[in-house]
């Protein structure tokens, strides 16, 4: 997720926007930039890396203004290279501008500005708003923005300026964040509080559709259509520290809680206009090579590892091919029976896990081609696969992977989806279905945040009490289970084991003594009747049950301690909703527990040794 710092005042603004810069590091970049006015034009300072390479170049440039606009950036359209870095100015240098998001339809609009002789220097589907700003310029940069954003499918996040009225910034919201702070003769754009905080606690927050024309004089707030809003001033009471993390307790909270956005990321640009058909534009595969394949490997550690065991389900389902899921610190020892006719497909958050690299270059020494799903843009798995999927969650800071998780669950529906249609392995009419409520997916996922977060703060004390807990589920529950069982072991040191329903009676059950915390999953309708039964079995033991389920069934509901409801969708499509409860059951237990949430013991967030 990119940084977004502005001002216009009467103090130096370079010094304000590194500080504010500074204040948005712990949300992961790799590149950043600064613009500013200064004696009509508009001086650009950007560099690739950390912000002390971008603080060199300003002190070597000085550049003198009190209005500008900063950014850090997190790769998503385009390596990170100095080009690529924000902020993006126009072919005449008079219109810069600043951008978070995703624009969908910035090929077809990139076109359409070629062919009126426009020269792009980026990759970036950023850079397309400042040509169009420049090509559609009337004279009144508000009246522009508005005709821009008009043109514009996705979500976004943007400020601008212009030298042909530099005493203003004009500053849009579509789908990712954004406030203007309020101090006295002065003014400030942010994408998250921390970046102004040392100047002033009295903010707007802008909402989706929402545009702020801000000036040393004030602030106008707008729609986008140019209807006016009245909006009250918030005033922030958190402190520094809790301000990194937007006023949650730990950045895992807080993860769970972006988890929507970060889905509906995961899907921009990626269903068809009609939404007909999937598009994943990014691979070099072709439609034919994609359908040539017969067998797939899934390889990957730990979250990622599970992430491949529900993709197994879906593209065996949807697909009717075979697929094999591998940890890769055994697939690389093991000879494994792989040759020109396997798709390999590598899962790593960060692109640097150690024994994944190592599968990778095992699988291309076998002739394998491989395609990575990843988080981080340029890092070293995906430039070393053959074709590369980014999952979009945003920077993950705690340890514990969240919404990188759900993102590569995301990622895998689209795949499993896409190779469906390319081999005609569902109608299209099932096709459409399923993209349907996958559209939905984040809407729902944000419904049970909303409603089952209270109940799991009122009943983590219960299993913060115990030494064991044990997770069952059948069929794609049970790949679930296996995360939730990770998380809760991995934050809270509470030893927790997952199992599939039916292996509960070939030993497990001598484990089962009163009160131990069991939690059921139960949202596959096909085989809900035999994992009802399981529950009997563990209840009849004295278990205290937690169930997740799809739809509150009565002689379900009569089995369970505890009922966590998820939205009504594709039984295929559950594992994302499912898989929520079970994050929040493992932090609040970890809280309960006092544990260091975010920095478990032992464990790092990106493992790059064997």
């Amino acid at each position: 997720m990119c940084g977004i710092v502005g001002y216009i005042g009467d103090k130096d603004a370079s010094s304000i926007l590194m500080a504010g810069l500074n204040k948005l590091e712990y949300r992961g970049y790799d590149s950043a930039g600064i613009a500013l006015y200064q004696q009509d034009q508009i001086e650009v300072c950007k560099r690739v890396g950390k912000l002390d390479n971008l603080e060199e170049l300003v002190a070597d440039k000085d550049p003198q203004g009190q209005v500008g606009i900063g950014h850090t950036r997190w790769a998503t359209h385009g390596k990170p290279s100095t080009p690529n870095a924000h902020p993006h100015t126009g072919c005449e240098g008079e219109f810069v501008i600043v951008h978070n998001g995703i624009i969908e339809n910035y090929l077809s609009l990139k076109e359409e500005l070629l062919q009126q002789g426009h020269d792009f220097s980026s990759e970036t589907d950023t850079e397309v708003l400042v040509h169009l700003l420049e090509e559609h310029y009337t004279g009144d940069l508000a009246e522009t923005v508005r005709r821009v954003a008009a043109k514009l499918e996705g979500s976004y996040a943007f400020v601008a300026l212009t030298v042909n009225e530099p005493d203003r910034l004009i500053a849009v919201r579509q789908d990712s964040p954004l406030i203007v702070g309020l101090n006295d003769g002065e003014y400030f754009v942010a994408s998250d509080i921390p970046a102004i905080l040392e100047h002033t606690d009295e903010v707007y927050i802008l909402d989706d559709g929402e545009m702020a024309v801000v000036t040393k004089a004030g602030v106008n707030l707008s729609t986008i259509e140019g209807e006016p809003v009245d909006k009250d001033i918030f005033t922030v009471d958190w402190n520094p520290g809790m301000a990194e993390k937007a006023g949650y307790d730990h950045f895992m909270l807080k993860e769970i809680h972006e988890q929507p956005e970060a889905l509906r990321r995961a899907i921009s640009g990626r269903l068809s206009i009609d939404n007909q058909e999937v598009i994943l534009d990014e691979l070099k595969l072709s439609s034919e090579e994609l359908a040539g394949y017969e067998r797939i490997y899934i390889v990957a550690c730990g979250t990622a590892y599970h992430s491949g065991l529900v993709a197994k389900y879906l593209i065996e389902d949807l697909v009717k091919i075979p697929v094999e899921v591998d940890i890769a610190s055994e697939f690389r020892y093991r000879d494994p029976l792989v040759s020109q006719d396997t798709l390999v497909i590598v899962v790593s958050q960060s692109g640097e896990t150690a024994d994944t690299l190592a599968a990778v270059r095992e699988a291309q020494d076998k002739g394998a081609r491989v395609l990575a799903i990843s988080n981080v843009v340029g890092s070293t798995i995906p430039r070393e696969a053959d074709d590369v999927i980014y999952i979009h969650a945003g920077p993950e800071i705690a340890v514990a992977s969240t919404k990188a998780y759900i993102n590569m669950l995301m990622v895998f529906y689209l795949l499993a989806i896409r190779l469906a249609q390319i081999k005609e392995s569902i109608s299209q009419e099932k096709a459409v279905e399923l993209i349907a409520d996958l559209k939905n997916i984040p809407n729902q996922a944000a419904q049970i945040i909303k409603d089952s977060e209270e109940l799991f703060k009122e009943f983590a004390g219960d299993y913060a009490e115990h030494e064991n807990a044990f997770f069952i589920g059948r069929g794609l529950d049970y790949a679930v289970a296996l995360e939730g069982a990770l998380k809760l072991k991995e934050i809270s040191y509470l030893h927790a084991a997952s199992y599939p329903a039916g292996e509960l009676k070939h030993g497990t059950l001598a484990l089962i003594e009163e009160d131990v915390p069991v939690v059921a999953l139960a949202t596959q309708k096909s085989v809900l009747d035999k994992t009802l039964s399981n529950i009997q079995e563990v209840q009849a033991r004295g278990a205290s049950v937690t169930g997740v389920v799809l739809n509150k069934k009565e002689e379900v509901v009569d089995a369970l301690d505890h009922v966590i409801e998820i939205p009504e969708t594709e039984e295929l499509l559950t594992s994302i909703l499912t898989v929520i409860p079970l994050q929040l059951l493992a932090y609040y237990v970890a809280v309960e527990k006092g544990c260091d949430v975010d920095q478990p013991r032992n464990l790092a967030k990106s493992v790059t040794v064997e």
